[in-house]
Order: C-alpha cells, then structure tokens, then sequence
C-alpha cells in the first residue's frame, strides 16, 4: 500500500513538472515579447517607409546571421525625421553616448544549432516563414516554436527536399 501511495505521488509529481515545463515552453515560445529599449514599429518601417528587411538586416544574405542594425543606420535617416519624437530622442542619447542600443533578441536557437540565413533565402524562403508577418507587428514577437520539429516538417515539404541529417544543423 505504502508503495503504491509513493508512486501516485511521485507520478503527481512528475506530471506537475512536466506540465510545468510545457507551459513555460508554450510561454516563452508564443507569448515572448521582451520589453525593449526602444519602441521600433516594423510595421510603420515596413508598410509606410516601405523598407524592406536587408535594408537594415544586413548580411542575410552573405552569412550565417543578419546583424541587428547599428545606430548609425537608424541615425541615417533619424538625424532628420522625427528628432523630436521621444523615441528617436532615446536612440539619438544612444547615438551621442556612442553605445549601441541593448536590444533584446527575439528570435534565439540554441547555441548546439547551426543555421545559416543564406541557405534559405538562396532557397527563396521568406524571412516571414520564420518570422511572421513583421509588417503587422508594431511590437515583434516570436510567432513560430523555431523547434526541431519545425524545421524537419519544412526540410520534408517536397518543394524544399532538404537534408534532415542531425549534421545539417547541428555543431
């Protein structure tokens, strides 16, 4: 009796945990939006400047990770547009202060996992497949689990046929 009362905890337990941990991944996968240092609209940038993403992404297409812009970029047209907006106030102390703004990654993998932006755009994948529709984001949020899972349904679509050997992507 005593056992068996141990192990109906024990499997409480166990299932709490896992409950637990399955939310916490449903949580930071889908519901992930960090507060940043500064408001940035892709929406606004994307539909009304009519930027596109290598215009301030650059290197998606050259290497393994796009760089987030400098604040150089932004400053190119933000020395003159806006200057008196809150915002752009915060980015121009960052740029008068010479130090890059803390942005806070969205989209991150694990550090075991090689990915490479040029391999996919090269195989006309859309930034949006991964990211979602960034043009409807003022806040950008993570909209895909960019799982394991993900990735070998998208490497199995028959218009990909991609590699899903473990040394495809991972180190």
């Amino acid at each position: 009796m005593k056992s068996l009362i141990k192990l109906i905890l024990v499997g409480h337990f166990v299932s709490c945990i896992l409950l637990c941990a399955l939310y916490g991944a449903y949580w930071y996968t889908y519901k992930r939006i960090p507060q940043q240092p500064i408001a940035f609209s892709h929406k606004l940038h994307l539909t009304k400047v009519g930027l596109q993403c290598v215009d301030c992404h650059k290197y998606t297409d050259a290497g393994l990770n796009p760089i987030i812009p400098p604040v150089s970029k932004c400053m190119s047209c933000h020395a003159t547009v806006k200057t008196n907006s809150p915002e752009i106030m915060k980015l121009t102390k960052f740029w008068n202060d010479k130090v890059p703004v803390p942005w806070i990654k969205v989209h991150t993998l694990p550090s075991h996992v090689y990915f490479s932006h040029k391999r996919h755009i090269k195989r006309g994948i859309s930034c949006e497949s991964c990211h979602g529709q960034l043009q409807g984001m003022d806040t950008v949020k993570q909209v895909r689990s960019l799982t394991m899972g993900m990735c070998i349904n998208c490497h199995r679509q028959p218009e990909y046929k991609a590699s899903t050997d473990c040394l495809t992507c991972h180190k």
